[in-house]
């Protein structure tokens, strides 16, 4: 298929692609059941979710795991929207400082015609991430920066914005309002379309990259598949509960992940497997791994 992104290659776009991927690291290891509890659950929110969506135990259990995985997700997605601009002509990302910095001999046009040479970016992944303080602090840094270099502007830019924009950041700075027309918010479409000329960029870019996502997952390339066991070892745990319903048997293994050494939670399951309540959960994810492997177990 051809290659329609002009501002990277296909070559750099992949391997972009590709190091984004392996920045997720250990949030690809497969959960088991000792994982998924480690920052310990909340059992009573599990199961009111269950009942009032309507899931299966398979599909709650698999949401928390997404969600645990994703908390720290949205870092790897920033390094993509950022580290990408390596590969665009005139762009720097610096270790250190601002973000991204972009430098076209020929000028870089502003909304209002002012025209500059250098733009020094600061970049966020969504409009709301900043408090007040954060963007006092922001917008500083870059009129400090516009009183060093005349012949700069600075950008705001964000990758999920309220819309496509590019307009002159209004925020507070010690209870005033300040702006400046370049000290700029702007979408990320809209950057994209400042680097490259093309209004379309963006766009392309995201079309582009279902595919090379999937081709380099499906290559291997390092890439692990996670094989989660906490449902199985769930079901394994709840297999203490001889002659309860099966649903509330998963229900009680669930307590046990947060309540192992609440008041009568303990007791009942420590005499039936015969442990006292300091090695209570550590002998529970033994029997759940141990049940886990059994066919058949329901």
């Amino acid at each position: 298929m051809e290659w329609k992104l002009g501002f990277i290659s296909e070559k750099d776009f992949r391997s972009h692609v590709q190091a984004t991927i392996m920045k997720y690291g250990e949030k690809l290891d497969s959960f088991d059941l000792k994982r998924f509890n480690s920052n310990l659950i909340d059992p009573v929110k599990l199961i009111f979710d269950k009942s009032v969506y309507r899931a299966s135990w398979e599909e709650i259990v698999n949401n928390e795991i997404f969600r645990q995985r994703d908390k720290s997700n949205n870092n790897d997605i920033g390094y993509f929207h950022q580290n990408i601009f390596s590969y665009f002509s005139g762009c720097e990302v610096p270790q250190s400082g601002w973000d991204v910095i972009y430098r076209n001999p020929d000028g870089i046009r502003m909304p209002e015609g002012d025209v500059v040479h250098t733009v020094y970016v600061e970049m966020k992944n969504k409009h709301n991430t900043m408090n007040s303080a954060s963007s006092a602090k922001t917008y500083i840094k870059m009129q400090g920066q516009i009183l060093e270099d005349d012949d700069c502007a600075c950008l705001l830019v964000e990758a999920i914005a309220k819309k496509s924009q590019n307009i002159k950041w209004a925020t507070k700075v010690d209870g005033k309002n300040v702006q400046h027309r370049l000290i700029r918010r702007v979408s990320m479409d809209q950057f994209y379309t400042i680097l490259t000329g093309d209004s379309q960029a963006f766009h392309s870019m995201c079309m582009a990259l279902p595919g090379v996502i999937n081709s380099v997952v499906n290559e291997g390339d390092g890439v692990k598949v996670p094989s989660d066991t906490v449902v199985q070892e769930l079901k394994g745990a709840a297999g203490l509960y001889e002659g309860y319903p099966e649903d509330l048997a998963m229900a009680m293994a669930v307590y046990m992940l947060g309540f192992s050494t609440y008041q009568g939670f303990a007791e009942q399951i420590g005499q039936k497997i015969g442990v006292g309540k300091d090695t209570l959960l550590k002998q529970l994810y033994e029997y759940a791994k141990k049940c886990s492997l059994r066919e058949n177990l329901f």
